[in-house]
Order: structure tokens, then sequence, then C-alpha cells
């Protein structure tokens, strides 16, 4: 049960106490029957209460200490037996008010009793009643026909009577609960006695009863539930749903509460064309940080032909200790490389088909930091894998930023290893330092940094001379190498503004110039094995202006080359941001700086020009694009662009990118590589829509197409159907699993239906039904103006 109704039973089950605070009404503070004012007046007061959410922050700490009202239509003494209010009675006491009919306060019994039309509200629940009735001796409270809706979240019920015994004991006979609206009955939770002792965090349930449509689904004679934040061992509800790749599938989780820092999930599903799953989850808590143990097993795959038995488990940990140690650990494995193809799962993390496994323990301090950290992977492809290890690095940097005249320091220094199982790569020892002095100023209108390093780097790598991967990249290396290289930065901008106008609407246009000159040395680096942890970073036009284009150390390029562009952006009179446009372009002042393959005099001493654009009409409109043009070979290097609408519940997204095979090859330098994806290159359209039809039925549709190679990549559609507590999802799936070629005549796809139920105010359900798997696109905003 979710904490909804855990804080329904809880305020539920404590009404009853409000009863005797109702006769310590003062007569002196009653309205005069006879001004019909003031009974229009409460009318009007009990109105504005009735299906009112009160926050929290909002209610007094403690009711009983406030005072307390009491208006009604007409007053009634008799002495020494009784005090009798009725018509229109109303009663209030901080957040809390009591409507009836009549209430009467018995005083030689000392008890107190409102009857007819009683109406109770605390500011988080209402309830509606025929007669409440409590011994201020005994403190006995009894409620009959109570029915009760939650004001702050969505929750309802009935309970034939509610009843207090002494002080700390409750009871509510026949009790329901449910998150439908008034008059629908879709599903709900039912029980013959709800029990309680106040100091007891726990309600006991007995004849509980799970009820779809007022048709019984599961029975518990006996279930013990949470009515405050305490965590409680039991069943969660279960879901269900179909697929044309499982078959039906039923999970049904069981929580277990260990202890206040542990606790376990185990879900057994079962999948009718694979069979039984066991899936559990380990939460911990620990003056360490905190983390969990996830595994899934599958002992017999009725769907699989060699991998009988299938299992994954993933261990993730983030915690500080004594305010300097920090530890990070994310460790994923799998039985088999064809795992998360066949069965759905969110284990681990994936990248570039490799399952990672990483650790890392830092150390921190005021002014310095080192990191001892290890990376591996599991390859999730067939064969063995071309991914290097790292194990491991030790990285350690040192900042001083009070220094002379302003300047600024930092030494980065790491120690690596790298391993690999292909016996064809080079393995590595390396060793990098890199101090750094930064010189920065910067005014409101203008900025200049200064910045020079040095970048010594040591190898000592071992490889078979005859390998066929060096052999293939003509690739000498040497066994033991180093390397300095000085390298020299100078970035300035400017910013510039003024006001505008377009359409007669008033705008704020800035200007912001900004130049760089960079300089790195061209040294040898011909003995180095250029790929350990290394790669080409994209070259937008964010890119131009950063002080190296690979993504590591390994290769350090040349340069001695001047960065210039500009940004204009474009501000409403709220200051928000609705458009933007970069464009920008290196200039080369020697061969060396271009990085080119093959130096050739030839060649044009520029770089391509690279744009960005965003464009925002009115929140509901929006527009990015990107490209990057060579126009010495009249060539479009890659562009990219999307463009949305999006209006409350509506969105539809258009987006397209290309990479041209030329440059592809100048960059991943492997053509038979390449071709095994594309054969000229990439083009890319995407459409993606979501929008409501009708009172409660939304249509989501995704399409991916490669224009190229003239296929589908991957389209998927989901129907969903909601209601206030239930929702139902009907989705198709269908994505690309291999592609076509010289081997193989078509491509191969998968295509998978799916159906799924869910009950909303329990456990929660998706803004949108799950369809497909987790090979599924998801959609993605690609729209981040600085406002």
């Amino acid at each position: 049960m979710s904490s909804n109704s855990r804080s329904l039973l809880a305020t539920l089950i404590s009404l009853a106490l409000f009863g005797p605070s109702m006769t310590y009404a003062d007569p002196a503070t009653h309205s005069d029957t006879n001004d019909k004012s003031a009974v229009s007046d409460e009318n009007d007061e009990l109105a504005m209460v009735r299906g009112v959410c009160l926050d929290p922050s909002q209610r007094p700490a403690d009711p009983n200490n406030e005072p307390i009202r009491v208006t009604a239509d007409r007053a009634e003494a008799v002495n020494e037996a009784s005090v009798t209010y009725s018509g229109d009675v109303v009663v209030r006491q901080g957040n809390r008010t009591v409507a009836a009919d009549v209430a009467t306060l018995h005083q030689p019994e000392n008890k107190v009793i409102a009857e007819g039309n009683v109406y109770f509200h605390d500011g988080a629940i209402e309830v509606y009643s025929d007669r409440i009735e409590s011994n201020l001796d005994t403190e006995d409270s009894q409620m009959d026909n109570a029915v009760y809706n939650m004001t702050c979240e969505a929750g309802r019920g009935e309970a034939e009577r509610v009843t207090k015994n002494g002080i700390s004991y409750y009871r509510l006979k026949n009790g329901t609960y449910t998150t439908c609206p008034p008059g629908d009955k879709s599903w709900q939770f039912s029980a013959t006695s709800i029990e309680h002792e106040n100091d007891s965090p726990f309600a006991d349930l007995y004849n509980a009863r799970f009820e779809v449509a007022e048709i019984p689904v599961f029975y518990l004679p006996y279930l013990r539930v949470p009515v405050g934040k305490e965590r409680l061992t039991g069943f969660l509800y279960p879901s269900v749903s179909y697929g044309s790749r499982d078959g039906f599938e039923v999970e049904t989780p069981f929580y277990w509460n260990i202890a206040p820092n542990y606790d376990m999930t185990i879900t057994p599903k079962y999948m009718m064309n694979r069979g039984l799953q066991l899936n559990s989850k380990f939460r911990y808590l620990t003056e360490l940080g905190s983390g969990s143990l996830s595994g899934e097993y599958l002992g017999d795959d009725k769907d699989a032909q060699d991998n009988d038995h299938r299992w994954a488990f993933n261990w993730s940990h983030t915690g500080m200790y004594n305010a300097h140690w920090l530890f990070k650990v994310d460790y994923s494995k799998v039985s088999d490389p064809t795992y998360f193809s066949d069965i759905d799962s969110s284990i681990g993390k994936r990248e570039d088909n490799n399952l990672l496994q990483t650790g890392e323990v830092s150390y921190r301090d005021y002014n310095w930091d080192s990191t001892l950290r290890v990376r591996n992977f599991q390859p999730l492809t067939l064969g063995v894998s071309s991914n290097y290890k790292l194990m491991p690095q030790l990285e350690a940097n040192y900042y001083q930023t009070d220094m002379p005249y302003g300047l600024d320091f930092h030494l980065n220094g790491h120690i690596s290893r790298f391993d690999n199982d292909d016996p064809d790569k080079p393995t590595a020892d390396r060793v990098h330092l890199e101090p750094t002095l930064t010189l920065p100023y910067a005014t409101p209108w203008w900025s200049v940094t200064s910045e020079a390093k040095l970048m010594y780097t040591y190898y000592n790598q071992e490889f078979d001379p005859s390998s066929q991967e060096l052999i293939d990249k003509g690739l000498e290396l040497e066994e033991s190498v180093s390397r300095t290289i000085p390298s020299i930065r100078l970035h300035s901008g400017l910013y510039l503004e003024r006001d505008t106008s377009f359409w007669g609407d008033g705008y704020t246009q800035s200007l912001e110039p900004q130049v760089q000159y960079l300089y790195v040395k061209d040294v040898d680096q011909s003995g180095i094995y250029d790929a350990y942890d290394t790669t080409l970073m994209q070259t937008d036009f964010y890119g131009l202006f950063r002080d190296k284009r690979y993504s590591s150390v390994d290769r350090i390029a040349a340069a001695n080359q001047f960065t210039v562009g500009a940004s204009s952006r474009f501000f409403d009179s709220d200051y928000v941001e609705r458009f933007n446009i970069s464009v920008g372009q290196i200039f080369y002042l020697n061969n060396a700086g271009r990085n080119l393959q093959s130096s050739n005099e030839s060649s044009p001493n520029y770089s391509a020009t690279a744009l960005e654009s965003d464009f925002n009409y009115d929140d509901w409109l929006f527009f990015h694009g990107g490209l990057q043009y060579d126009a010495s070979k009249k060539d479009l290097q890659f562009a990219n662009g999307a463009i949305e609408y999006r209006e409350g519940a509506v969105f539809s997204q258009l987006n397209y990118r290309f990479i041209s095979k030329e440059y592809l090859l100048d960059n991943i330098l492997d053509e038979d590589q390449l071709n095994r994806y594309t054969k000229d290159g990439i083009s890319q359209l995407g459409f993606s829509t979501g929008f409501p039809i009708y009172d409660g039925v939304t249509l989501r549709g995704d399409y991916y197409h490669d224009l190229n190679e003239n296929q589908m990549l991957e389209g998927q559609i989901s129907l969903n159907f909601r209601t206030a507590c239930w929702m139902i999802s009907l989705g198709y799936n269908e994505y690309l699993k291999t592609r076509a070629d010289v081997t193989r005549d078509a491509a191969e796809y998968e295509q998978n239906f799916s159906i799924s139920f869910s009950l909303i105010g329990l456990a929660g359900a998706p803004a949108l039904g799950s369809v497909g798997n987790s090979n599924a696109i998801s959609y993605g905003r690609p729209f981040y103006l600085n406002n």
C-alpha cells in the first residue's frame, strides 16, 4: 500500500480525538441565534473548506491548544443535565472544522454527541458521517457510517464504524480505500477490521481484500501496513503485461524491511515464453555512504538455445567519509553478451556495446585532490573486446589561486596502466604531468585569459612488432618513449549590447566577438600508440575554442592558429533569450596546425566554418541547428537540426542529422570499419510526437529512418488510456537488430507488442505507458537556451 493509504489511515484513525474538544466551547462566544447573517456567514465559511487542501505549514502545531468557536441557530441548556446546539452547528478549532445538525453535551455522563449530516475537515481529510459520540471520562469515541475523502492527495473510502477505545486503541469496521473518484469502483482495498495502537507505527488489517470492479482479486486473512513514515515488510501490488517477445508477464514484488538503514525488494517475474526469473535489489545506508546490490536470475530460459542459466548483477555505491574521502563504485556483469538484447533489464550502464565496471576512491583537500580509479568492460558482442582497461590510474591535482600578479597555478598528473584482451593491441604504463599557469582578467564588457602549460608524458609500452593491428596502421612503436610539449593560449572576448525592435516588440541584442590564439609545439609522436584512452572530439562552434582536439593525452595535436568567432543573442523584455546565432572558424599559420593526414602545401589555411543557432518563439515553437561547412572542398561535413512544437501535453519534433563520408574517413581512418555501418556517410531523419486524443486517451509515436541506406532504424507507437486511478497501455515497437551487408541479403528487425496495466496512487505510474523494450530510443529535448 502506498504512502497515500498510510497517511489516510493515520488521519482517519485519529479523527475521533476531535469529539471531546467540542465540549469546551464557551457559551459567551456563541453567535446570536436570531442573527440570520451570522448563519449565512457560517454556511459560506463551511463551503469554503469543503474539498480544500491546507498546506501543513499553515496548520497549527497543536490544534488542541487553539480557541474553539461554536455557531448554531439555537442553544438549549438543562441545568446539570445537557447543553444542546442545533441548526447548522459549526465548530472551528485551528485547522479543524466540524458541522452537524445537532451537537449535545450530556453532563452527568460527560459525553458529547453530534448527529445528523456530520462533517469533519482538518485540511488533509474530510469525513461525512451520521453520528459522532465521545465519552470524556474514558476517552472512548465512535463515528458511524463514515465516508472520507483525502483533500491533498488521491484517496477516499468508507468505514461502517470508527471506534476509539481509551487513549490508544482504534478500530475501523469494514473499511475501504481507493484512489478512484466518487462513483468509480474500478479497484479498492477493503478489510472487515482495521486496528491500530496509538504508539505503533503500523495498522493491522483483518480479512484484507483487493477488489477490481467490486470483484475480489486476492485475499489475505491478515495484513499489516504502516500508518506513518515507517517501512514495513510485505507484498507490493503486482504488475501484469503482455509482449510478443516474452508473452504474458506477471511481477509480484515483495518488500523486506530488514532494518532502518537496510531494505530489500524481491520480485519474482514470470515470462510465459522464457520461464520464471527472480529479481532482487538490496539497498543500504551506512556511515561510508549509500548503495545497492541488484541481481537478476533466470534459471532456465526456454527461449534460448545455449543460455539456460542467465543472470545479471550490479553493485553501485557513492559515499563520503570524514568530509575528505569520496567513494564511487559501479560494477556490473551479465551471464552472456546477448543478455540485454533478449531480456528487458535496467542493470548497469552500457556504452558502445560494453558494460561498464568502474570504481574510484578520492581524497580532497583545500587546494589539492587525488583519485585512484579502475575501469573495466564486459563486451556485449561476441569475440574479444578491443576496449582498454584502466588497471589502475592514480590522478592528482594541485591548485594555487592566490599567487602574485593574479596568477593561477594548476598541476595535473596521473599514472595509468592500460591493458587489453586483444593480443594485437599494445599495452602500456603512462605517466603524465601538466603544470599550467593562467592569468585571467575580466571587466563587465571585456575579458582576456592568458595560459601557458607544459605537457610531459612518458610511456612504457609492450607490443608484438608483428601485430596485424600495427602493420595495418603503419605504426612503428617504441617500448620506452617520452615527449615534452609546451603550449600557449590567449583568449579574449567582448560583450556589447543594444536595444532593438522587431515587428513592434522591443528586444535587447548582444554581440559577443571572441578571438583565440593557440600554439602547441609540433613534436614527433610516431612511437606512441594513440588510442589507449584518446579519441577525436567533434569540432562544433564551441569546440573551436578548445585548446585540444583529442579527449586525452595519447595524441596531442600541434597547433599554430587563430580562432575567430562571434555570437549574437536576442532577449525579450523579460530578458528571456529568444534567439541566438554563433559562427566561427580557425585560421592556421602553418601546416602543422592543420593536423592533416598528409601535408599539402595547396591545402587551405583555414578550417571549416562552424555555425550554431537556437530559436524560441513564444515558448511553443523551438528550433535548434548546427553545421560545419568546408568551403575549400565545398563539402558540408556535418549538420544537425530539430524543430519542435510543444504546448501543454502536445508535442511534435522533427530532427535530422548528417555526417559526410569524407569527414568520417578523415577522422575514423578505417574504411572497412565504416562500411560495416554505412557506405555513404550518415543521413538520418527522426520524428517524435505525443498528444491527447480524447478524455484520458493519449498517443505517443517515434520513427527514425536512415536515408542513405533507406532503412528504418526504429519505430514505436503506444496508445495510453488513463483514468484517475488506473492506466492501460498498448504498444508496438520495431527496431533494427542487424544491418544488411555483403553477407546478408536483408536487415534483421525485432518486433514486440506489449500491453501493461497500472494502478495509480499505490506505487505510482509513469506519465506514459511502457512499450517496446530497453532498446527503444527515448525522446530528448535539445533546446537549452541560456534563460
